[in-house]
């Protein structure tokens, strides 16, 4: 190769890892599978160093990836926080071994092993032993501050426990996972291909996604769950002991969760013996794991080795190649989803894959076909994504026949024959019909679902009869069913037809969030679901909400959990005729919600008294101090003016507080807020 045609292959490779880095770091919607990112990444770095004149700093290969969004405060790291040089092979773990040897100048080595969590990298930085902030890595050097997110997590404490003859220091940045269980992971999936809608391909970019949302209602209905394992900054330095084994003991001791089991290995085989274990035992973890991670166990010799701008020389990750097969794409069938999303599915020729037979994968979108030139007839490269999710990778294009042609998207809905359109920003194709029937199915069969309205007798096979046969024909004719339509199903069904008409008669009396929930809001899950029931008391004053109902003038949210993003999904739901039609016939056909009941007071200790919460409190929820302020007959708002007779401030409070401060309004603490409800 010649310096001129390796400075154009370096460009090329540099500009498509970058493009691969947003997609993965920044977006979470990774193209290609890590082996391969790995494996293009490899190429560059071998490249670069075969040709050093063309080296830069601003090489993807030499710094870290970049997580940080739009929408978050950022923050800077006390210790900058590196990623991790990784491996497929046992030769170079063992040549890892070897060169850190050499620099340490000592041949005996003793190490840990740990699991490689497939999640976001984080740090929470304890001062006092109390959490005051968590920060995702961004660029190694600053990131986003995600405490509010990270504090939806309930097995994360926001204090550290004592441990006996281990003071706590006074700071430390602890680093970590950010995951979803496979649990989780696969309970959000099942709602969403109820929903008709595309599933998410791997826990790891769903939880990726979730932390960066800007709505915290949303992030807490998702239940991200975190593990630590690693140290930052520490102050006192020897704080936290000798060696990284003593710091999960550590960790442990703390209260926090970390992982569930580790290896101390005094030389390179037992490394090996310990990741060879590790790789069978973790089809049983709750979690998805990718690999295993290698570290020197004395801290004094992590810092004696040091490391790279990008990574440690004293830890190393040992990467698990996900199982992959091929076989013969025999078509591509087009689901339409609740809200008129096509959805490409491959079907495949079955295949023994990780323990399964696979018969269908997802393609994701038309674009996605495109781009791998994917075309019925080839031969195929299926992965479970995560270990979950069937995925087409690519093609055996060597075994490609010239009956191979490229796949033609559909111009029209295969359902209702209306011509697809691409919404501005968006991949998807959508069918706008929104009497679609797939469309009305999905829609009915959510709005009946066990988490909406748990209409019993109206499953999936029932709703399909129904559309089918013209009785229904959105969510309103539901209400409209004919006791005499209903007994021609069949013989013998005049009580299975009672029970689903009692069902439906009692849904008109259902909780009010379950409605608001069944009309399939963007944005909007059950969490949602119940502030705003909360909020508005019915369905007519969600429907006439503005922008002011959700958002202050100084872009506070009016409601607890509802984000700017969520309340523009809401007023843009109502604004369409057939959804704005929908609430106005529930309410004739005597769809009368119950709103949540407000408890009476049981005090006057805050009576005529308003009061704004703030940040997050030591011992309760913002609206378990709601509660105890309503209960004394006081008033919460969402928003501060001169009016306002209390903020009741706690960690991390915002612009609320500042605006208190400017305006006179008296701060208080929780502590206060404790000895006010005692006072006689």
């Amino acid at each position: 190769m010649t310096p001129e045609t390796a400075q154009q292959k370096i460009a090329e490779l540099r500009a498509e890892v970058a493009r691969h880095d947003e997609r993965y770091h920044r977006q979470a919607q990774p193209e290609i599978s890590d082996f391969d990112y790995d494996q293009l990444k490899r190429s560059l770095a071998e490249l670069e160093a075969r040709f050093p004149q063309f080296a830069t700093g601003e090489s993807p290969t030499g710094r870290v990836g970049d997580d940080r969004a739009e929408g978050f405060a950022t923050y800077r790291h006390r210790l900058p926080m590196q990623s991790l040089d990784n491996t497929y092979s046992e030769a170079e773990l063992r040549e890892f071994h070897t060169r850190l040897g050499r620099v340490l100048e000592r041949v005996e080595l003793d190490y840990v092993v740990e699991p490689k969590i497939d999640g976001l990298a984080v740090s929470l930085t304890y001062e006092h032993g109390k959490l005051v902030r968590a920060v995702t890595r961004g660029n190694g050097v600053e990131g986003d501050d995600v405490t509010a997110n990270i504090r939806t997590i309930k097995t994360l404490p926001d204090e550290l426990k004592p441990v006996k003859d281990a003071p706590i220091p006074e700071v430390i940045e602890i680093r970590g996972e950010v995951y979803m269980t496979l649990a989780e992971f696969a309970r959000i999936n099942v709602d969403r291909e109820e929903a008709g809608e595309p599933l998410y391909a791997t826990p790891r970019n769903l939880a990726a996604g979730t932390l960066k949302l800007l709505d915290r209602a949303e992030v807490a209905a998702r239940k991200l769950e975190i593990v630590l394992y690693g140290l930052g900054y520490c102050e006192p330095v020897g704080a936290v002991g000798e060696t990284q084994s003593g710091f999960h003991a550590l960790v442990r001791g703390w209260g926090l969760p970390t992982v569930e089991k580790t290896w101390t290995a005094p030389s390179i085989d037992e490394v090996w013996a310990a990741v060879q274990e590790l790789d069978r035992m973790r089809r049983d973890f709750s979690y998805a794991t990718d690999g295993a991670v290698v570290k020197l166990d004395p801290l004094k010799l992590q810092r004696e080795a040091g490391g790279t701008s990008k990574a440690p020389r004293w830890a190393m990750a040992y990467k698990f190649a996900a199982e992959r097969a091929e076989t013969l794409l025999k078509g591509v069938t087009i689901q339409v989803g609740r809200t008129g999303v096509l959805t490409p599915v491959a079907e495949l020729e079955p295949v023994q894959l990780a323990g399964t037979t696979v018969s269908r994968a997802t393609l994701h979108n038309r674009d996605e076909i495109a781009r791998k030139d994917i075309r019925i007839g080839d031969r195929v490269y299926v992965e479970k994504a995560g270990e979950i999710i069937p995925v087409v990778l690519g093609v055996n294009t060597a075994k490609r026949t010239p009956e191979c042609v490229p796949y033609a998207f559909p111009a029209n809905c295969p359902v209702c024959a209306t011509p697809v359109v691409q919404l501005a920003g968006e991949v998807a194709l959508r069918c706008p019909n929104y009497a679609c029937p797939v469309q009305v199915r999905r829609r009915v069969q959510h709005f009946a679902s066990k988490g909406c309205l748990d209409i019993d007798g109206l499953g999936v096979a029932m709703v399909d009869t129904l559309v089918d046969k013209s009785w229904v024909r959105g969510i309103a004719d539901l209400y409209r069913l004919n006791r005499d339509d209903l007994l021609t199903l069949g013989k013998s069904v005049e009580k299975s037809t009672d029970n689903l008409l009692a069902a439906i008669e009692a849904s008109k009396r259902a909780e009010l969030w379950r409605v608001i929930h069944g009309l399939g809001i963007t944005h909007v899950g059950a969490t949602a679901a119940k502030d705003l029931a909360k909020h508005f008391g019915n369905l007519e004053a969600l429907a006439a909400a503005k922008y002011e109902n959700f958002i202050a003038g100084n872009k506070e949210s009016v409601i607890n959990g509802i984000g700017e993003t969520m309340a523009l999904a809401i007023i843009a739901h109502f604004q369409k005729p057939e959804n704005a039609a929908l609430a106005r016939e529930l309410s004739e056909l005597g769809v009368n919600p119950v709103a949540p009941e407000t408890a009476a007071p049981t005090g006057n200790r805050f009576a005529g008294k308003t009061y704004v919460l703030t940040g997050t409190l030591p011992s309760m929820t913002r609206d378990e101090a709601g509660a105890k302020i309503e209960a004394e007959g006081g008033k919460v708002s969402g928003s501060v003016s001169k009016k306002t007779s209390y903020v009741l401030a706690g960690a991390e409070a915002g612009s609320k507080l500042e605006k208190a401060q400017a305006l006179g309004v008296t701060v208080i603490d929780e502590a206060e807020f404790l000895r006010m409800l005692a006072a006689e």
